[in-house]
């Protein structure tokens, strides 16, 4: 038998406990922790002594740490996202932060044949894992809060918990992700919103220059937001897809509950371009140019995307239900000539 002497005792509990309290994961089925929290989005972000990026930087966070914020604040600038975050230490600015939850669910009991649902995830982040017979469990995509998965399936996962089977139309093969992690969305939350109104009589509305959209019924305004269009970069390829949005009348022409954008490399790096479930998605472009919802940034009013507009995740969910072509239940696409799109410079 082997004896932990009271120093080793201390350090292994120590340790323990540390883990504890970092897991995003500790509450029980339904259970949230209700103090706000933002996961960071990019690389790094600082944290300024002020609240303005003119004033000291007095430390760093880097990607997925998770920040307690204390207080939200409008400071005035910059004009078009002036809200910054009060965190222990200084003030962090929210364009590259996501604020988050942690709510775990309970697994669902039966799956019909043929079964499929979209499902959203509702933790700050999770580890998506994949099995096959040579190399047993393997990590590979890190899945986001808010983001979006078509489930079909459950099976027993490298924890011997439920994990929901991943159906991924770009993968074309299946991961797994911790069933608590999910939260199954009935279609009832998703169903056609005004489908009377004649298609005619919808149109979307985007202005580049002030980063808006609006939705209109008849001529009546329904939404109106602050969006995120595509940057202006320099093409190294004549055949490169251009980054910046185009302007013109466009139809909705496909929408994906949810789409997984990129390349389809289940080990791509943070930095890669590797978006899997970006949720609520509609194309008006055959180059593959959509709105959807955005979970990689908060910085909306200013150009951000390589092309897309980028939209809050609820309001990209409204425009989808609301916007012809309507989409069915359990359908991975549905084409269709679809809304009016006008874009304007």
């Amino acid at each position: 038998m082997t004896y932990l002497s009271r120093r080793d005792f201390l350090k292994l509990s120590a340790t323990t406990i540390s883990s504890l309290a970092f897991s995003p994961f500790l509450p029980g089925p339904g259970s949230f922790n209700d103090a706000e929290q933002v996961r960071v989005a990019t690389n790094s972000v600082s944290v300024y002594s002020e609240p303005t990026d003119q004033s000291l930087i007095v430390r760093q966070y880097f990607r997925d740490e998770l920040v307690h914020i204390y207080k939200e604040i409008d400071a005035g600038s910059p004009a078009y996202n002036p809200t910054w975050y009060r965190v222990w230490g200084g003030y962090i600015h929210r364009g590259r932060v996501q604020k988050v939850k942690t709510i775990l669910n309970k697994p669902l009991d039966t799956f019909p044949d043929g079964w499929r649902q979209p499902a959203e995830l509702t933790v700050p982040y999770s580890q998506a894992m994949r099995y096959t017979k040579t190399y047993g469990w393997q990590p590979n995509l890190r899945l986001y809060f808010g983001s979006v998965h078509w489930i079909n399936g459950m099976d027993e996962g490298p924890d011997g918990e439920p994990w929901y089977r991943i159906y991924d139309e770009l993968v074309g093969f299946p991961y797994h992700v911790r069933a608590i992690h999910l939260r199954p969305i009935p279609f009832e939350e998703w169903s056609p919103i005004s489908p009377e109104i004649p298609l005619e009589d919808k149109r979307i509305e985007v202005n580049l220059g002030t980063q808006t959209l609006t939705a209109y019924e008849y001529e009546q305004q329904v939404l109106q937001t602050n969006i995120s269009s595509g940057i202006t970069t320099v093409k190294r390829n004549p055949n490169d897809l251009s980054t910046q949005t185009p302007t013109g009348e466009f139809r909705i022409i496909t929408k994906y509950p949810s789409k997984h954008m990129g390349n389809g490399n289940l080990f791509a790096t943070p930095e890669d371009y590797e978006l899997p479930g970006v949720p609520w998605t509609s194309f008006f472009h055959a180059a593959g140019y959509a709105f959807h919802g955005t979970y990689w940034h908060d910085n909306f009013g200013t150009p951000m995307s390589r092309g897309c507009v980028n939209m809050r995740i609820e309001e990209a969910k409204w425009l989808f239900r609301w916007a012809r072509p309507f989409h069915e239940s359990g359908r991975i696409y549905t084409p269709g000539y679809g809304t009016l799109v006008v874009i304007t410079p």
